[in-house]
């Protein structure tokens, strides 16, 4: 997904600031969506839907961007800003994963490509999750023997050592393996070893 369908979200208790910034980036082509509290954020906003990146306040009542950054377990990438911060915490929020970490007042040229570099970021992490769901889906649609004779047929095994090994006839593995072909929808056993390897099925060094 590009990222011109992707989404800004802000979040800072101060009304003056949030606006502010929501003008700006509006004004700069952005999607935006502003909450004025974590709470309020991690409430409401929906954040599976298309790739996205969080521009936080740190200094909040309450709950403060810290704790926001550990819920949100570094499902999206994280803009700081902050009129307190210090390096001790500016520490911390890099570990956590913050993609920059800003002084307010905030430089407007250095929030728009921060932005870019976390939404850039957060559309590739936004496909790469969406093709592990998906393979996880094709995973999920093989039977126990179709999964039995995928290993197998991973490890180089021709049909009837599968046969052999599964106690089954040759014609009926042939089955099994070309359902797996299709439910994987792979068109080669190079390229079914890649699917099974990144849904965790198989490893080519465990051959």
């Amino acid at each position: 997904m590009s990222q011109a369908a992707a989404r800004v979200f802000i979040v800072d208790d101060d009304e003056r600031v949030r606006s502010a910034l929501a003008r700006l980036l509006r004004a700069s082509g952005y999607h935006v969506e502003s909450f004025e509290s974590p709470d309020a954020f991690l409430d409401r906003a929906d954040l599976a839907g298309t790739p996205a990146c969080l521009v936080l306040d740190l200094q909040m009542p309450g709950m403060n961007g810290l704790d926001v950054q550990r819920n949100l377990k570094q499902l999206l990438p994280i803009v700081f800003l902050t009129g307190r911060g210090d390096v001790s915490t500016s520490v911390e929020a890099m570990k956590g994963g913050a993609l920059d970490f800003l002084p307010k007042p905030v430089c407007e040229s250095l929030l728009l490509a921060a932005i870019d570099r976390a939404l850039e970021r957060a559309c590739i992490e936004f496909a790469k999750r969406n093709e592990a769901a998906e393979l996880q889906e094709r995973v999920n649609h093989l039977t126990r023997r179709e999964r039995e004779v995928m290993v197998l047929v991973l490890t180089g095994r021709l049909n009837k050592q599968v046969a052999s090994d599964l106690g089954a006839a040759e014609k009926t593995i042939k089955i099994h393996r070309a359902r797996v072909m299709e439910k994987m929808k792979a068109r080669s056993i190079v390229e079914l070893v890649r699917l099974a390897e990144k849904a965790g099925l198989y490893r080519a060094d465990d051959k």
